[in-house]
């Protein structure tokens, strides 16, 4: 069998093997970066939905769909939103035979979509705070090289839009979904941190920009997520205003909060190992995969231990998977592991003849596991599982930073910089040309390496309002 290229030094081939190893997606659909979601990948997929819909509505939001098709005079509302978006959207020109007497824009994202009705929905202080999501398929016309989940044209997307009453309740939704975050990256043991983005880099429209980063391979970084806070910078244009409880007409300050299959690619790339993919229990198509070992003179022994096995852990709530097919127990060992089960649950003839299994997680340590506490100490080794590759992530994730104390320190980093900057945007790009990358901005959070002040501006030198950013090479 193939060894799969090296993680640290390849990292993209490495990526696009596990994929295939895994089989999460099909890529031969005759259109590119538009792929096909194979039953394992689909799997996967809708249990990580399954986290999001749940951390997103504890904050208190409603789940919404809206049409995929924008009016152009809608989309055209809001100048610097469409100057950001005009070269990645796909345009709808015909209906049948028939030119459209307004051409139609497939989503790229959905403000324009749904700011238009959101203006007369809210029409008074009490018909706020409007905080809605949903989870639809976006559309960017996306022509560098695409890659499984992490680039594509067509996108598995998870959006939620609000509407407050002032500037200082979209700020704290800023920080209730910046929660709500925190809650889902635990749950798929996945270190990040916050950055509010530059000026020059933040999402077209918004006051400010809060991406959720993490490093993947050398220097290089993956936005995760982003959350965007407004002001009235939409909806002023779309007319989004609320009558307030002094009479007063007042327009609304907006939020959004935006993750994709992206995450999705994130969670292989942080977890996955030399070995294949790495599934969190949050998120794995199968929890549990249980293989009997078959042998001359074990009759239908294990079979019968490993169907009971399955069989109580599904009646357990675990998604198990049963693999009674007739290749070599090896085989499907090697296929699991690559496939990301987190773990399997062997059964020869000694174990069902003593009524155990051997378990053997992903990241391979093997235990024994009795029948008379089946379920229980199979849901101790999954949190166990979860517990030591959250500690495997957090290691690597502060093993993928350093500190540049000048703009000569950055050529040629095989890490994440974290560099003194004045924040000026003359400054930012002179760090980005040295790195042949970009500026991602100001951390929110501490920084997973102790680094002390920040120092004088390691561009010009100042010594003024200094404060550390962060610079890589996006993906």
């Amino acid at each position: 069998m193939a060894e799969l290229p090296d993680k640290r030094t390849a990292f993209m081939d490495w990526y696009l093997a596990v994929v295939d190893g895994a089989n999460l997606t099909d890529k031969r659909y005759p259109v590119k970066g538009m792929n096909v979601w194979t039953a394992y990948g689909f799997r996967a997929r809708r249990n990580l939905d399954t986290v999001l819909i749940r951390e997103i509505e504890a904050t208190g939001s409603e789940a919404v769909e809206f049409p995929t098709l924008i009016p152009a005079t809608e989309f055209a509302k809001e100048k610097e939103h469409i100057k950001g978006f005009d070269a990645q959207v796909y345009w709808v020109t015909k209906g049948g035979l028939s030119e459209l007497d307004v051409p139609l824009v497939l989503r790229p994202t959905s403000e324009t979509a749904m700011y238009p009705i959101f203006a007369l929905w809210v029409r008074s202080h009490r018909d706020l705070p409007l905080n809605v999501y949903q989870i639809v398929n976006t559309f960017r016309y996306e022509t560098k090289t695409t890659r499984p989940f992490l680039r594509v044209r067509e996108i598995h997307f998870f959006e939620e839009h609000t509407c407050q009453a002032n500037e200082a309740h979209a700020t704290a939704r800023v920080e209730s979904n910046r929660g709500a975050f925190r809650k889902m990256a635990e749950a798929f043991a996945l270190p990040y941190l916050p950055i509010r983005r530059p000026e020059w880099d933040k999402f077209p429209g918004a006051f400010y920009t809060v991406a959720l980063d993490i490093p993947v391979g050398e220097a290089r970084t993956l936005q995760i997520g982003s959350i965007h806070h407004y002001r009235e910078n939409f909806s002023r244009p779309y007319g989004i205003q609320y009558e307030a409880a002094d009479g007063a007409q007042q327009f609304v300050h907006q939020t959004t909060f935006g993750l994709s299959e992206r995450l999705l690619g994130a969670i292989l790339a942080v977890h996955g190992d030399q070995k294949g993919a790495v599934f969190p229990t949050a998120i794995a198509p199968y929890q549990v995969v249980v293989v009997p070992i078959p042998g001359t003179d074990a009759g239908d022994g294990p079979l019968r231990a490993a169907t009971e096995i399955a069989e109580r852990l599904r009646r357990h709530g675990v998604r198990v998977h049963l693999d009674g097919g007739d290749e070599r127990p090896g085989a499907k060992y090697y296929r699991w592991e690559m496939a990301g089960a987190p773990l399997r649950l062997e059964v020869g003839r000694r174990e069902a003849e003593s009524r155990s299994a051997t378990a053997a997680d992903r990241l391979g340590r093997k235990s024994k596991v009795s029948f008379d506490h089946l379920e229980h100490e199979v849901g101790e080794r999954l949190a166990e599982f979860d517990r030591a590759l959250l500690e495997r992530a957090r290691s690597a994730f502060a093993s993928s930073f350093s500190v540049a104390r000048s703009v000569d320190q950055l050529v040629g980093s095989t890490t994440v910089r974290v560099i003194s900057w004045c924040g000026s945007e003359e400054c930012g790009h002179r760090i980005e040309t040295a790195i042949d990358g970009a500026l991602l901005g100001t951390p929110e959070e501490p920084l997973p390496i102790p680094v002390g002040e920040p120092g004088p501006c390691a561009v010009c030198g100042t010594a003024e309002s200094t404060r550390w950013a962060l610079a890589g090479r996006p993906l």
